[in-house]
């Protein structure tokens, strides 16, 4: 009984492991790409 109840919360591990990795791995991804340049500021007139 044991055994099948360590099976089964390793098993859940796993997948969770699996979705981690994924995850860092889509955020590695997603970080090396280069963002398109923004401006810094722009300028609006203001009128008093």
């Amino acid at each position: 009984m044991a055994v099948s109840i360590a099976l089964a919360v390793s098993n859940r591990l796993r997948i969770i492991a699996a979705a981690f990795l994924c995850l860092m791995a889509a955020q590695l991804a997603v970080a090396s790409c280069t963002p398109e340049p923004a401006p810094y500021a722009t300028r609006i007139g203001v009128v008093r």
